[in-house]
């Protein structure tokens, strides 16, 4: 399904890290104040750049930064040159909401990429809505962010028109995973467990839906607080309850240690969970104990696609310290789409932005559609990608290793 060439992306970035710069504006004669001649178009991004969930934040927030960067060495917009301007929400909802705040004060800013988090999603979808300014999250996996709290219910009514985002979602995620362990990993028991946040209790009852419809047994539940790295109560359950797996609803800094200790205790059971444990930093947590967990996460293994192969030249030859990780293919492709709408807005009028720039950019995001690093990018009617792609992941040998790419079959 992504066996496609990237979008003629060959501009080759000078070595070293590229540094993030001032916004810039327009004068009066519309001039750039940050230098140059032209109109500064602001990227925002918002991810968690410090705290536990740094690795995938960071990631984020560069993948951005070599879209931009790209962009502007392609001249690909005539007369625009494209900054970010990269805020922390530290995974937390009433940070992001500030951030969005934020965002939407600069009226340079025409779209935002991010957050990582469906619960700091949540907290900022009306303000960016209200503004109508463009939100695309490469990470957000919630499907109650595009169909309303209703999406399982058989009514599916978008609550945002300005959200959109390029990773597909839980309702497909949580069935592939109970798919794939029941059907190929012969796995028949499992003990639940969830952090009681957005993202990690919605993909344990989509998990827990499709692995009991497919006649698998839930043999015991429980939550755990992510903050807590002592998880000796929940593990004395999981070991008593004759399961051979465990499903993690969460993120890989309680996912880690949980594993871990779960090995030992004596259960020697492999820890299974989503995107937001498929991250290197899961591997070092966890340690030698996690070897032979399983991660589910969104596309399918960016290295491996003949699309993504600029991509991942590029992200190396710009030197930046942290890894792409598990979002960075999305990241820059959700960038690439507010790219893509600006440059569509700029062409319709005349080589200029007009003053209702926000909203001109948020109808063309609707159309968007090109080969990106992750596939074919477009969206549907509640602005979910139109890509379903998702892959398993083991981790051996000291990291993920794809084990089977597909899609959740209903």
């Amino acid at each position: 399904m992504r066996q496609r060439s990237l979008l003629i992306l060959t501009a080759v970035l000078t070595t070293g890290a590229l540094s993030l710069t001032a916004c810039g504006s327009r004068d009066d004669k519309g001039g750039d104040s940050a230098g140059g001649g032209g109109t500064t178009v602001v990227i925002g991004v918002d991810a968690p750049l410090t705290g536990d969930l740094s690795a995938l934040g960071l990631g984020i927030k560069n993948s951005v930064d070599l879209a931009a960067k790209q962009a502007n060495e392609k001249k690909y917009v005539d007369g625009v040159t494209f900054k970010i301007e990269a805020l922390d929400d530290q995974a937390q909802p009433s940070s992001g909401q500030q951030n969005a705040t934020k965002l939407v004060a600069d009226k340079n800013v025409l779209g935002v990429v991010g957050p990582l988090n469906s619960s700091v999603a949540e907290s900022m979808q009306k303000v960016f809505d209200d503004a109508k300014l463009v939100q695309v999250s490469p990470a957000n996996t919630n499907p109650a962010l595009t169909q309303g709290q209703d999406w399982n219910g058989g009514t599916k009514k978008r609550p945002y028109a300005s959200y959109f985002r390029t990773a597909t979602t839980d309702a497909i995620q949580g069935p592939f995973a109970a798919q794939y362990l029941f059907n190929d990993a012969k796995k028949k028991k499992v003990f639940l467990v969830d952090d009681k946040k957005t993202y990690g209790a919605g993909l344990a009852a989509t998990f827990k839906a499709e692995f009991t419809k497919l006649g698998g047994k839930v043999v015991g539940e429980d939550h755990v607080n992510p903050d807590t790295k002592d998880f000796s109560a929940v593990v004395t359950k999981i070991k008593n309850s004759g399961a051979d797996v465990v499903y993690y609803g969460g993120e890989y800094p309680a996912a880690g240690p949980l594993s871990k200790q779960i090995k030992a205790s004596g259960a020697k059971i492999p820890l299974v969970g989503g995107d937001g444990i498929y991250s290197a930093e899961f591997i070092k947590l966890s340690g030698k104990e996690g070897v032979g967990d399983l991660a589910t996460s969104v596309g399918a293994p960016v290295e491996t696609l003949p699309s993504a192969k600029e991509f991942v030249e590029n992200y190396k030859k710009a030197n930046y310290k942290d890894a792409f990780e598990a979002y960075g293919g999305y990241s820059y492709d959700s960038a690439w789409s507010i790219i893509e709408a600006v440059k569509k807005v700029v062409d319709d009028n005349g080589g200029k932005l007009p003053d209702d720039a926000r909203a001109k950019v948020l109808d063309a995001m609707k159309g968007v559609s090109f080969e990106g690093v992750t596939g074919k990018v477009s969206f549907d009617e509640f602005g979910d990608a139109t890509n379903k792609q998702l892959t398993v992941y083991r981790y051996e040998g000291g990291a993920w290793k794809p084990v089977k790419s597909g899609t959740y079959t209903g």
